[in-house]
């Protein structure tokens, strides 16, 4: 453009102008461009497995099932199926309440929910280290004695009992309580000694997490965190094992049970 006498910048601030004004164009045209490409451009095959649904799941329990590193999300990876299948259907029963667990899973069936348990049931990985320990020698020294040993004058069974003489569960419904921390530990027992989390009756937890202390459960919890996980940790077998009191999330599940159970 001539530049107009007496205004040297009028030309130049013109083309600068116009150069603004065609910017935002040039950018959508070159967004517009790319979507054009990629819509023309093959899609990726996708795998219909139940390893690819539930890629879903490890957004907070980690990859795999591995765990969240905040201490709240636990690992699912490697856990008795038949305690997963239970845990899912008391989540979709609302026998235990988080409200996003109990959304994403208020429309599965019971046969869904079994394929979900079986697949992470059936990973074998590692587990990291447990983390420094912050609760004190006596605390922890407490909460072995429960863990080993329980309180029978209180009716209080060890956890030994019923979670495996290395505390890696009964196969199939009895979880392992190593790997966990202990942040969870304290939460989850907390939550069935108040009644939030419950479990098919007779709830067995409960009525072990009514008798404790809560500074037993802390005790309790900081020892079991700060335990390290045998390499390839499986749950034993619960074959002829008998349990110190009933519960009732030991059994396969029966149609129409507490909760609406068996949809």
């Amino acid at each position: 453009m001539p530049q107009v006498r007496g205004l040297p910048d009028a030309g130049r601030a013109t083309d600068r102008g116009a150069r603004a004004r065609r910017g935002p164009f040039a950018r959508f045209a070159l967004v517009l461009g790319s979507v054009v490409a990629s819509a023309s451009a093959p899609a990726a095959p996708f795998e219909d497995t139940i390893a690819q649904r539930v890629v879903a799941c490890t957004g907070c329990h980690g990859k795999e099932g591995r765990a969240a590193p905040d201490g709240y999300y636990p690992r699912i990876a490697g856990k008795p199926a038949g305690y997963l299948f239970n845990q899912l259907r008391n989540f979709r029963d609302e026998r235990r309440h988080y409200e996003l667990m109990n959304g994403l899973l208020a429309l599965l069936d019971d046969a869904y929910l079994q394929e979900i348990a079986d697949h992470f049931a059936s990973l074998d990985l590692p587990y990291p280290p447990p983390l420094a320990p912050v609760a004190s020698a006596a605390l922890r020294d407490a909460g072995e004695a429960l863990v080993r040993r329980g309180d029978p004058a209180r009716g209080v069974p060890a956890c030994n009992d019923c979670h495996g003489v290395q505390m890696t569960g009964l196969a199939p419904f009895v979880p392992g309580l190593l790997g966990l921390p202990r942040d969870y530990l304290n939460a989850q027992l907390g939550a069935w000694r108040s009644g939030q989390r419950r479990a098919i009756e007779p709830d067995c937890m409960a009525q072990v997490a009514r008798s404790l202390a809560p500074e037993e459960i802390g005790a309790v919890s900081a020892w079991l965190a700060a335990q390290t996980v045998p390499a390839h940790a499986r749950a034993a077998s619960d074959a002829g094992a008998s349990l110190p009191i009933p519960c009732g999330g030991l059994a396969p599940p029966i149609a129409k049970a507490a909760g609406g159970a068996g949809r």
